[in-house]
Order: C-alpha cells, then structure tokens, then sequence
C-alpha cells in the first residue's frame, strides 16, 4: 500500500499510517522500509519522529487502551448499581472499539513477541479483570441469572465486544450507526444476563 508522498509528518499522522501497515501486514511483518514506503518519506525521516517501529506500536496501543479504561472512569461506571455500571462500560466499550478501530484492532492482534506487546497482554488482561469484578458484583448484588458461569459470562462478553473488529466498517456505510451497534451489544448481551 503506497499513499501519497507528504513533505511532513506529525507524530500523529505517522501514528495513523503506522497503525493502518501494521494492521494490513501484520506487526511481525512490518519493516522500517514497508512504513517509509507507506508514509511516502525516508525511514530517517521517520526516525526523526520515533525512535522505531516498536515505539509506534506502544504508542498506538496506548492510544487504545487509555480510550478504554477512560471508561472505567466515567461517572456511569463508577456509581449506581453494578449491573448498570456493567451494561455501560458494556456499551461504551463497543462504541470505543468502533470510534478508534484501527487502534483497538491493532491491540486485540498482538500476540506477547515483543516488551510491548507483553505490556499491552497485561494491561487488556488488567481491564478484562476489572471488568470480570463488576459482573461478579452485579451476580453478588443478585441482579444477574445465577445459573450463568462469571468467567464464562466474561468471555462471552468480550467475544462479542471484541468481534466487530471483524466486521465493522464505518467507510462503507452499510452498518448502523455505532450507537445503534454498541445498543444491539448491550441489550443481547444484557437481555441473556439479567434476572
């Protein structure tokens, strides 16, 4: 993939084209030379912004992950009851993973070959957790079916949050709205999960 050649290039926008290389062939599969060719300048360019394309993938995951666990910050989930603040981060996940989807498909694909990588495992597992004790409370709290397994309620849950990155695309306008999609999310999930 070649885009078009630009005399400058912010962090940002560099970020942008790394994310997207990184997505089409794969982080493992990503050279120095692949990103210059993409970006359309020198890889001394390049190093001019970063000091390699691991620093790109941290920033890149980090970019996502400080997106999801803002949510875990946000009033609707921190107060009220569990289940409540559960469907929120729910339904906030599902529109975070579509408004900033090539970060977070990037960061559902790493695999732990690299420092950052095994840092960005952590950190998805760190959330995961967080999120796995607010349905564990909500089930405490009896406001969630007592015959539904927490860890496998967790995994399900995520299963599907964390499949639209499958299936999602915003740019050919054929699928809802993301607060439409986040909706669907939360209210199948939600409806197979409530007492």
């Amino acid at each position: 993939m070649t885009m078009p050649k630009r005399d400058t290039y912010t962090p940002d926008s560099l970020l942008t084209v790394a994310v997207q290389v990184f997505n089409e062939r794969g982080y493992d599969g990503t050279s120095m030379e692949h990103l210059s060719k993409a970006a359309g300048i020198s890889k001394s360019s390049i190093y001019h912004h970063v000091r390699g394309k691991e620093e790109l993938l941290r920033r890149a995951i980090a970019r996502a992950l400080d997106h999801l666990f803002a949510i875990l910050d946000e009033p609707e989930a921190v107060h009220g009851r569990a289940v409540d603040r559960l469907e929120h981060v729910t339904r906030r996940t599902a529109e975070v993973l579509m408004a900033e989807l090539p970060y977070v498909t990037l960061l559902l694909r790493v695999h732990g070959n690299t420092d950052t990588e095994r840092w960005a495992l952590a950190r998805r597992r760190e959330f995961d957790q967080q999120v796995a004790a607010l349905l564990k409370q909500a089930a405490a709290e009896g406001d969630l079916r007592a015959d539904v397994d927490v860890r496998l309620a967790t995994r399900l849950l995520f299963g599907m949050i964390n499949s639209i990155v499958e299936w999602y695309r915003p740019e050919r306008g054929t699928l809802a709205a993301r607060e439409e999609v986040a909706d669907a999310v939360a209210k199948m999930a939600f409806a197979g999960l409530r007492v």
